[in-house]
């Protein structure tokens, strides 16, 4: 969680700038070198690494190194049951956990990823790793690494859990569009699409393109009276106002418009993308989702029997009041679950919920 007072202004302005370079793009070896100076700066490393695993049905990776290579990870599958972070890390998602808080320099020294990494270059002196679900069972291990014996200090810790929900946030954006681009192959590729609804808008209200589909979508849901004079319904307008006017902290959990409808919910998502040219652009990406939306399996798995009972409620579009006279609770046990539900499964919000779980029930 972000607490400004926990850093200085310098500080603060690195930490701006790294995640302006995580927004930078949606392809990640691009967001990862973009990133990596501001970020190694702000954590106090030497050097990165990303690894893009699924642990289930078994371990399945792949490593991401901006910057000089780091050779150990190269032979990673040959020394995976030697890592020491993994288990760590699996049991408590989105929690920063260096090696001091793990092994006493002694116990450290004598491991053989330690031992391997004085034969290969560079020492691994000491390790900050975190575990970052992206979604469907897909998660980002982050690494970095101090080549000097100078142990990570809680300052680094801070400094790293701060930045977890706007790393989240890019690695699903550069998953949902890993192989494209921002502007002209992101046009493209969506337009080819024939359920694809989306507008790219040049705040404050110049729209540059928009997908047939979304005309279709928007006149549906929309009567003239609700467009705004710049042809944008007023709603989706003012949401986009606020979010240019956020920053980017203030963003995450917002933008992700929601309406019930007695034929679906609607949804408007809103994607900062970065033109060629430079300017800033938004991809309103609309979508309808059925009102029956099943929790999908991996989610379920994460759950425990009450919270699978008011997950499911959640997704019919109950009221805390409505899932406590259901199950025969108190409002306050079921604002308890949900939050802890959300935790679990990496979710911002209501409308984040139902979003996602819709998108994963659609076949890929």
């Amino acid at each position: 969680m972000f607490n400004p007072t926990d850093f200085n202004s310098r500080e603060l302005m690195v930490r701006d700038r790294v995640i302006t370079a995580l927004n930078s793009s949606l392809s990640l070896p691009k967001v990862l070198k973009a990133t990596r100076a501001s970020l190694l700066e702000f954590v106090q490393a030497d050097s990165m690494a990303l690894c893009l695993m699924r642990v289930a049905p078994s371990i399945d990776f792949r490593w991401h190194v901006p910057g000089p290579p780091i050779p150990i990870l190269q032979e990673y599958a040959s020394i995976i049951d030697h890592d020491i972070f993994r288990a760590p890390i699996i049991a408590r998602p989105r929690v920063p956990i260096c090696d001091t808080q793990l092994l006493s320099p002694g116990e450290y020294e004598r491991t053989f990823i330690y031992q391997r990494s004085l034969e290969l270059e560079p020492r691994l002196e000491h390790i900050m790793a975190v575990l970052v679900p992206i979604g469907r069972g897909l998660f980002g291990a982050f690494a970095l690494y101090r080549h000097k014996r100078s142990p990570f200090t809680s300052q680094s810790l801070t400094a790293l859990s701060s930045l977890i929900r706007h790393l989240r946030n890019s690695l699903r954006n550069c998953r949902k569009y890993q192989d494209l681009t921002a502007g002209a192959q992101l046009l493209q590729e969506l337009y080819q699409r024939p359920d694809s609804a989306y507008l790219i808008v040049e705040p404050p209200s110049h729209e540059v393109f928009r997908s047939p589909h979304a005309t279709t979508l928007l006149e549906r849901w929309f009567t003239p009276s609700d467009l705004d004079a710049s042809g944008l319904p007023r709603v989706l307008k003012e949401q986009l106002d606020a979010l240019v006017q956020m920053d980017a902290d203030s963003r995450l959990g917002n933008t992700l418009w929601v309406r019930n409808h007695p034929e679906g919910y609607r949804t408007c998502r809103f994607i900062e993308v970065h033109a060629a040219d430079g300017s800033r652009q938004w991809a309103l990406v609309l979508t309808e989702l059925p009102h029956s939306i099943p929790l999908p399996l991996h989610m379920q798995r994460d759950l425990s029997r009450r919270e699978l009972d008011i997950a499911r409620c959640v997704l019919r579009n109950w009221s805390n009041g409505q899932i406590a006279d259901e199950l025969m609770i108190s409002g306050q046990t079921v604002k308890t679950h949900v939050r802890n539900l959300f935790k679990k499964l990496g979710i911002d919000s209501r409308a984040d919920f139902l979003y996602q779980a819709a998108h994963l029930n659609r076949p890929v």
